[in-house]
């Protein structure tokens, strides 16, 4: 027995203004690079380009680390990498929860066998440096200290030079989520003294989804080497995936990288590198500032205080009486703009406005601004 092929016209996806919390917009010079030919990974000259993809991504962590390479898989992936190879049995963790992907964050310690300490505040505030240092002052022995420095269920930022030196002051290492906010505002991977962070390649980097940009420093390399048992993940053990992405000698396989979206990601970093990440966080921050005044004159109210606001990630409470999934498929519909929906506590409350990477531009705001004028009236 057959079966008849579906008739199944090619995929055109619709042209969208990305303003959610990612995917953002993705340049052509990016998508153009995913269309260009692939090699082996294994090849010579792809080894060459994943060299300089490890360079760029120090310019964009603002580190030297020399363990610092994009994760095949979404940031996600990079965050079971971060907690799988740092954290063993038994091991005490803080782990900071300000909103969605800090609950993340336990989850991943309670199935790495660690014992957390949880540090709570309300969602759409800052991680409360107070009280990680009471946590610290309660636990002396914990060994690794975790938090989310861009909470993207809230668009709140947390002080990480602060936390991160409370870590170090009580001798444990620093593992921070900056998904959101990697090449969008301010991330100082060396000068903060953090140990282990990820990141995402759909949001501020502007590349397509399913790549996430890891670094780790001295000391966190010395914790995997230090293990008492086994990295539980194979996939994820970095005593193994070193041997593919180290570059020093002959380059021993261990899977199957994404050759074209690592094209699209080193075309990404170009991009950064190019304009100056200086120059990108500015961006960020000033259509922020644009962005802003248009929403408040709309009477929209947002969730973060100022002084704790990621420019990247808006969220503004809902107007009374408005439908939030009606009033969201309606500028899908009606005017090809994607806003996000809240996350968690904070669902159907607010909305979250995306400013990330390419979708960081005046065009973006103004269309926005304009198409939530028309749908609140």
């Amino acid at each position: 027995m057959s079966f008849a092929a579906p008739r199944i016209a090619p995929f055109q996806p619709p042209r969208r203004i990305l303003m959610g919390p990612g995917p953002s917009d993705v340049p052509p010079r990016v998508l153009a690079a995913m269309a260009r030919p692939t090699i082996g990974h294994l090849d010579p000259a792809f080894g060459d380009m994943m060299e300089q993809l490890k360079a760029l991504l120090r310019y964009a962590f603002q580190t030297e680390n020399r363990l610092t390479f994009p994760v095949s898989g979404p940031g996600s992936v990079g965050m079971e990498t971060c907690f799988v190879n740092l954290i063993e049995p038994g091991d005490k963790v803080i782990v900071c929860i300000n909103g969605v992907f800090g609950g993340r964050m336990l989850e991943n310690v309670r199935r790495c066998g660690g014992v957390p300490v949880v540090v709570e505040d309300d969602w759409g505030r800052a991680v409360d440096v107070d009280k990680v240092a009471a946590a610290f002052a309660a636990h002396a022995d914990a060994r690794v200290l975790a938090f989310v420095h861009a909470e993207t269920s809230t668009g709140a930022r947390s002080d990480a030079a602060a936390l991160a030196a409370l870590a170090r002051a009580h001798g444990a290492l620093t593992l921070m989520d900056c998904v959101t906010s990697l090449a969008g505002t301010p991330v100082l991977i060396d000068a903060w003294g953090i140990d282990a962070a990820y990141s995402g390649s759909q949001k501020c980097l502007s590349c397509t989804p399913g790549l996430s940009p890891v670094t780790f420093s001295e000391a966190a390399i010395a914790r995997v080497r230090a293990r008492r048992v086994p990295v539980q993940s194979w996939f994820m053990d970095l005593n193994l995936v070193l041997g593919y992405w180290s570059g020093e000698g002959r380059r021993t396989y261990h899977h199957t990288a994404p050759i074209n979206p690592l094209y699209g990601l080193h075309e990404a970093l170009l991009l950064l590198a190019e304009e100056g990440i200086e120059q990108a966080w500015a961006r960020h921050q000033s259509m922020h500032d644009t962005l802003r005044a248009g929403l408040e004159a709309l009477g929209l109210e947002f969730v973060v205080p100022a002084d704790e606001r990621l420019p990247q990630l808006n969220s503004v409470r809902l107007p009374a009486g408005v439908d939030d999934a009606a009033t969201r498929a309606r500028l899908l519909d009606e005017y090809g703009l994607e806003i996000g929906a809240g996350l968690g506590a904070l669902a159907g409350r607010v909305w979250r406005i995306g400013l990330m990477g390419a979708s960081a531009r005046r065009e973006n705001v103004d269309a926005c601004l304009d198409a939530l004028a028309a749908v609140l009236k």
